[in-house]
């Protein structure tokens, strides 16, 4: 039986197409990708075969989270992956099910939605990213693994953000195959 693994996603979706286009995708089943926006990333998802989910939020943040419960206990992941999934999960949710997120920095460092902006305004010499367990606060769960990207001279927040990326796949995809492999556990 291959291991369930659910993605969720805001953005352009560039992460959750790297975990699609890596031979990982074949060693188990994606069983969706949820977006809370109407985003790129369902429509890569779409493109690649794997349930495209929109679920909007409401008005009323509670029902909302009702709602992704709900859902994603239905769908029974054994993980769920945060690949730019810019919503903060409800601490029941982080406790029900097991959930990796990435991170555009070397966490504990620039945490929050702003840290590739953080790191510039530091003048830091080197930042990266970081795959780390999913716990009630915002980017404090156990680190899994990280990996390191220089500053430039010159970078700009968009820069050394496209940078990170390409790290950030790699490292996705890495830390998923050792997953898969049951080589890590929570």
């Amino acid at each position: 039986m291959s291991k369930k693994i659910l993605l969720m996603a805001s953005g352009s979706g560039s992460l959750a197409q790297a975990i699609f286009d890596h031979p990982l995708a074949q060693k188990c089943e994606i069983v969706g990708l949820i977006s809370d926006r109407d985003s790129t990333a369902l429509v890569r998802a779409k493109a690649a075969g794997v349930p495209d989910i929109y679920l909007p939020m409401r008005e009323d943040r509670s029902e909302w989270n009702r709602e992704l419960f709900a859902l994603v206990r239905d769908l029974n992941p054994d993980l769920v992956v945060s690949v730019g999934f810019m919503r903060i999960l409800e601490p029941k949710f982080v406790e029900h099910f097991s959930v990796l997120n990435t991170h555009p920095a070397l966490l504990p460092a620039f945490p929050g939605a702003h840290a590739v902006r953080d790191a510039i305004a530091a003048r830091v010499s080197e930042t990266g990213t970081t795959v780390h367990w999913v716990d009630a606060g915002v980017d404090t769960g156990p680190i899994i693994a990280q990996r390191v990207v220089p500053v430039l001279d010159g970078d700009d927040e968009e820069s050394l953000h496209e940078r990170i990326k390409i790290a950030e796949r790699n490292l996705i995809v890495e830390t998923l195959t050792q997953w898969i492999d049951g080589a890590l556990s929570k």
